[in-house]
């Protein structure tokens, strides 16, 4: 943290030509409407909200508690208050009351943050529901409009049904477009196109003062940054603005199921080994490949997209993947339609997800680990992840819960997301090779539900450690994916995690000018 410290100090006497406050007042001043922000006059926040005729819900309405109800049952917390805004003054008058009443903001989109961020991360917050904020539209110049409460799912069908267009992103169709977008946004059509992240080209967006402004990388630059990266410290999204691609006519979609694989670690290894030389081999291939590994103990498969050819993927890149690996136990390979392809990466869910009511929840931890490109995982590392694993995770108790891990290639050769330079926006991970995900989970959906055993977590825990201890012992840094957010993180391990020294540095003087009084809020904010 000392060289983080140094590095803000450094950096705030270079970080804009034009003061900040020059544009973004924050003290004793009238709002976009019209309501006077001196904390001397403020009424109460229920007032205060009814004043603007703001819909909200109150712990005494008697939807709040299924409308607080978090994806992970097992971070609950209880807002001050839950705001539906049906249009951007709703937003701004809530985000100045809110800043009278010294109550912290967070936005929830789809509402699936991991840690619950998206109702606060504590107790008292405001929640800002973005539910209402549903459109979408494609342009003739690719172009797509879309409201941030948008889901996956929904903006996939929105934008290839009205114009033939996509964009990458993750599986899960019921995710928000809010917190997938501004912290990333991986999908198996990144390696191609991108994070969704990289498509954004604009925000419409409420500022802590209330004033909304139209956000693009020439009319505010410094908050173009900002945003694409830490969005939930600076501002409540209402609309993003987002560079489409051209829908495939067909995609591949395959996977391969390996047998044996959780008895011999060094055999384990070995094939991961293999795995990575083949994500490696700069001759074969491409951006247009998307490959991911799946482990749980009991089934190993390795999946993916192509861009590409049926018969190219079948006859040339297949055979050197599975070139010296087991036989597979099972196989399944086809060409899709791009929504198909959609459907199947979504384990055959429905891309339709509803407008209202939403009610997918589970009872997880997880932990992530990005590994740098420039050191690839070596069989040292490997035979101790796999050692863990079958020591551990093999036959495991149903007492303690279910877990898997999935590994995906991020980075590799031509992958479209290390294509962008680090400086872009405010997230660093643009040097990595793999991104892994680590969850267990109890497999309740039942709010009342026993909690996830601690056994559970205690794997988990010692399942990233597994990944990571022996090339971390050699001075390997590993980073960790921001959209997996980590509840157990302290503040300043998440910041070590998911930044870069001089990316923290500049989020944190940005922070002081935007929002010196720190209304946007959650337990990982800059700052804390």
């Amino acid at each position: 943290m000392i060289v983080k410290i140094l590095s803000m100090l450094a950096f705030a006497t270079t970080i804009l030509s034009v003061p900040l406050e020059q544009h973004y007042d924050v003290v004793g001043r009238p709002s976009s409407n019209g309501m006077f922000l001196n904390k001397r006059e403020a009424p109460t926040l229920q007032d205060c909200l009814a004043a603007g005729n703001v819909p909200v819900r109150f712990i005494s309405s008697p939807d709040f508690s299924e409308r607080v109800r978090p994806f992970n049952l097992r971070l609950p917390y209880t807002p001050t208050v839950i705001v539906l805004p049906t249009t951007t003054e709703h937003v701004s008058t809530a985000v100045v009351c809110a800043g009278q009443s010294n109550v912290k903001v967070q936005a929830r989109s789809g509402g699936h943050s991991y840690a619950s961020f998206g109702i606060g991360g504590q107790d008292g917050s405001m929640v800002i529901d973005l539910e209402s904020f549903q459109n979408i539209s494609a342009d003739a110049n690719g172009t797509a409009t879309v409201g941030a409460g948008v889901r996956l799912g929904n903006l996939a069908l929105g934008i290839y049904n009205q114009a033939k267009r996509a964009l990458p992103h993750g599986t899960c169709p019921g995710v928000g477009i809010g917190g997938h977008a501004t912290h990333g946004g991986f999908g198996y059509s990144s390696r191609a196109w991108g994070l969704t992240l990289d498509t954004i080209i604009g925000m419409d967006t409420i500022l802590a003062n209330g004033t909304l402004i139209h956000v693009t990388r020439n009319s505010h630059p410094d908050l173009f940054y900002a945003l694409r990266g830490d969005a939930s410290d600076f501002g409540i999204i209402t609309t993003f603005y987002l560079a489409t691609f051209p829908a495939p006519e067909t995609v591949v979609n395959w996977q391969y199921n390996l047998p044996g694989m959780f008895t011999d670690p060094q055999a384990s290894a070995e094939v991961f080994q293999h795995i990575q030389s083949f994500a490696l081999n700069t001759s074969l291939i491409d951006r247009n490949l998307g490959l991911g590994v799946y482990l749980d103990g009991g089934n190993f498969y390795i999946s993916g997209t192509y861009f590409g050819p049926l018969s190219t993927f079948t006859e040339t890149l297949a055979p050197a993947l599975l070139n010296g690996l087991p036989t597979p136990s099972n196989t399944n390979v086809r060409a899709l339609s791009w929504l198909d392809s959609l459907v199947a990466l979504a384990n055959n869910a429905p891309l339709a997800q509803p407008l209202t009511g939403y009610n997918a929840h589970d009872t997880f931890f997880a932990k992530s680990v990005t590994t740098p490109a420039s050191d690839p995982l070596t069989a040292a590392q490997l035979n101790t992840y796999f050692t863990y694993i079958i020591n551990n995770g093999v036959n495991k108790p149903e007492t303690t819960g279910y877990w898997f891990s999935i590994i995906n290639l991020y980075g590799g050769q031509d992958s479209q997301i290390n294509a962008v330079p680090t400086a872009d926006a405010a997230y660093d991970e643009r040097t990595s090779l793999w991104v892994a995900q680590h969850y267990t989970s109890s497999g309740s959906t039942d709010v009342d539900a026993p909690p996830l055993p601690g056994s559970g977590i205690e794997f988990v825990e010692g399942l990233n450690e597994a990944l990571t201890s022996v090339m971390a012992g050699e001075g390997v840094e590993f980073g960790a994916y921001q959209n997996y957010v980590d509840a157990s993180l302290a503040a300043g391990m998440a910041h070590d995690l998911y930044y870069e020294d001089g990316t923290f540095a500049r989020l944190v003087e940005l922070k002081r000018l935007v929002d010196p009084g720190r209304v946007f809020w959650n337990p990982h904010s800059v700052g804390n």
